[in-house]
């Protein structure tokens, strides 16, 4: 199990560019399964759950040839449908939550899919529902096996279209029915489809392979299903959980960082939202430059009362970005109340950051209280274990603005989420060793 080692103090200064978003690249890469025609994808991120998705789609029989660093093209003309009964693929499956949206484009294309209980983060129960009630409404029949925690899908006729009002707004979920739907018999009506730019992405190239969907954007799609869909070329967007970690980075440690062709437009208000909590920046094109700050302070509402930030369903807050505003939080001027929604152990990392030093208050799995230092007294390094990769970047986060040295143990956590983040950060100043 590697662990980092951060000396902690540095302030950093210089230009980083953000990986390509591996929220979009789950759903992008499965999408390929959809056609018989090469498609080529661009900004692919090289982290853990990106690659194990690409051998998952290998080992099924897609052509996969790497062009450079960040494009491949993939061709799915050979699915091996065998392979979906070995031991193999269930235990890939099983270390990789992205691996449900087969779902979708198997069903529709083959009208059999088979998928052990996914893995993924321990962040609280992630229900799939939303996944099998829609693509149910699709016609498909799922069986579950309690021995081997596998489902066995089938869809025995084509899967025909059909309305449906989801129970949530998922983006898994609706990426999965919406890769069902572009094939299915008919149409197909989304009601609370989850509207975020990834899934904005995954529609638009649907659409450039020939798929008929309306709504893009908003949380009604209507989707004509077509007969097939042809290759095409896509480009994923940066990755905007990276983007926000790098902001808040850069205000916890004081530090001055441009980050590169951030494509602010797609980004929310995850600026906002880091602006409340007192980060400075500046846009410039599609670049984000944030100046060293000495202090950075709390907004609170006009009433004076005290500041909450909670996640919600896009275009709210997403939810992968609490963690780090609570981390950045801690040596801010304030108060502020840390509202986790959406998974209830995603606040367990923080008797971490309280053995640092920070003034947090636990309130209950989904509520923290921040109390900020305002730089008066520094974190203090410790060794600690990285929970999950969102967790596991704020705690690097909080070791790098630490007095003395940290120790991150289990940080293949932060490697499924975050390319070479070590070395990137090296590079613009920090101290970062990979043991």
């Amino acid at each position: 199990m590697a662990c980092f080692e951060v000396i902690g103090g540095n302030k950093l200064k210089g230009e980083i560019i953000p990986q390509g978003a591996k929220n979009e690249a789950l759903q992008i890469l499965c999408a390929v399964l959809l056609t018989s025609e090469t498609v080529t994808i661009s900004n692919v991120p090289d982290i853990r759950d990106v690659n194990k998705l690409i051998q998952i789609l290998a080992d099924l029989g897609v052509k996969v040839e790497k062009k450079d660093a960040s494009t491949y093209t993939f061709t799915a003309d050979d699915i091996n449908l065998d392979y979906l009964k070995t031991e193999q693929y269930a235990a890939q499956g099983r270390a990789l939550r992205g691996s449900v949206m087969i779902m979708g484009p198997m069903l529709a294309r083959f009208g059999v899919c088979a998928l052990p209980k996914p893995g993924g983060d321990k962040i609280g129960r992630r229900p799939m529902d939303t996944h099998f009630n829609g693509l149910k409404k699709l016609g498909a029949t799922f069986n579950y096996d309690s021995q081997d925690s596998f489902f066995q899908i089938t869809a025995p006729n084509k899967l025909k279209g059909a309305y449906m009002l989801l129970d949530e707004a998922s983006v898994t979920g609706t990426a999965n029915i919406v890769m069902g739907a572009v094939l299915a018999e008919g149409t197909t009506t989304i009601y609370n489809a989850a509207c975020e730019p990834y899934l904005q992405q995954l529609c638009r190239m649907l659409v450039r392979m020939g798929a008929k969907i309306n709504g893009i954007g908003s949380n009604l799609l209507v989707i004509e299903g077509v007969e097939k869909l042809g290759g095409t070329e896509h480009r994923m967007l940066p990755d905007m959980i990276e983007i926000g970690s790098f902001i808040g980075l850069a205000g916890m440690t004081g530090s001055e960082i441009t980050i590169k062709d951030a494509q602010i437009q797609e980004l929310g208000i995850i600026p906002d939202t880091f602006r409340r909590l007192g980060i400075q920046m500046e846009f410039r094109g599609d670049d984000i430059y944030i100046p060293a700050q000495d202090s950075y302070e709390i907004d609170t509402y006009i009433d004076g009362s005290i500041l909450t930030i909670a996640d919600a369903i896009w275009p709210g807050f997403t939810p992968d970005l609490i963690s780090v505003a609570l981390v950045t939080a801690t040596q801010a001027k304030g108060t502020v109340l840390i509202h986790q929604k959406m998974f209830e152990s995603r606040l367990f990392f923080v008797d971490k950051l309280i053995d640092m030093g920070a003034q947090i208050i636990l309130c209950d799995p989904h509520r923290a209280t921040v109390i900020g230092h305002n730089r008066k007294v520094s974190l203090r390094g410790i060794n600690m274990t990285s929970p999950d990769i969102r967790a596991g970047v704020a705690l690097l986060i909080a070791a790098l603005s630490a007095e003395g040295k940290s120790v991150i143990e289990n940080v293949e956590q932060i490697d499924r989420g975050y390319q070479y983040i070590d070395k990137r950060l090296n590079a613009i100043g920090a101290d970062i060793r990979r043991l």
